[in-house]
């Protein structure tokens, strides 16, 4: 049995960069850029029809402020965001990378997409309401590394069960998870940060998804998951 590597980060950029999912990523780059471009001006024309103040100035010196702490937490929440791009896209990312990575062990793929999208909408408003939990420590400093840690692990175990979820059932998938959690909070981490970076962080999504196939494989052909 070929040992694979659960860190399988040169192997996910290879995928990336190959002719099979290059479109993909691009695709997935331009519809990430809109969602990000339309919820900040959802929020900025909410904000200001929201808030009104008497004092001279207020209404101007509040919405800077708020600005700028939207901004910032706006910026740690993008990952929650990657989840429901990618998943316009899942399918054939997964079928792709394991037709020419795992041809001979390739998941089902029956047409899942409308149930696919209805659970990653969930999981994004799940995860936008966790993070609007912890906005209040963005003031104390500590919100930024409670966000790392927060995202880390939802991408993590969310990214890494949808790729198991080709081959197992939901219970199996969360299993083989827990039993690899080092590997699966490692990749949610390396997810969340690739997110906070510019221009990169357009590429995520695709990344993230293939980066967990080649984590199933890696751990499902060591046997780390089986008793």
């Amino acid at each position: 049995m070929i040992r694979r590597s659960p860190y399988p980060v040169y192997k996910t950029a290879r995928s990336l960069t190959g002719r099979d999912l290059l479109f993909l990523t691009l695709a997935s780059a331009f519809t990430g850029l809109i969602v990000v471009v339309f919820s900040a001006m959802a929020l900025t024309l909410l904000w200001s029809r929201v808030t009104h103040f008497s004092l001279p100035y207020a209404d101007t010196v509040t919405n800077i402020l708020m600005a700028g702490v939207f901004s910032v937490a706006g910026w740690f929440m993008l990952p929650t965001l990657v989840v429901f791009i990618v998943g316009l896209f899942q399918d054939t990312v997964v079928h792709r990378i394991e037709k020419k990575d795992y041809p001979d062990a390739m998941g089902s793929f029956e047409n899942r997409i409308w149930r696919d999208l209805t659970h990653d909408l969930r999981f994004t408003l799940k995860a936008l309401a966790l993070n609007l939990i912890i906005l209040p420590f963005y003031f104390f400093a500590v919100g930024p590394v409670l966000s790392m840690i927060l995202n880390s692990y939802l991408l993590g175990r969310e990214f890494f069960e949808t790729a198991a979820s080709y081959h197992m059932n939901k219970s199996e998938a969360w299993q083989l998870g827990k039993k690899n959690k080092k590997a699966v909070f490692f990749g949610g981490l390396l997810i969340t940060v690739l997110t906070l970076i510019p221009i990169v962080n357009m590429i995520a999504p695709v990344f993230a998804l293939s980066y967990m196939v080649h984590v199933f494989h890696a751990l499902n052909n060591s046997g780390a998951g089986k008793p």
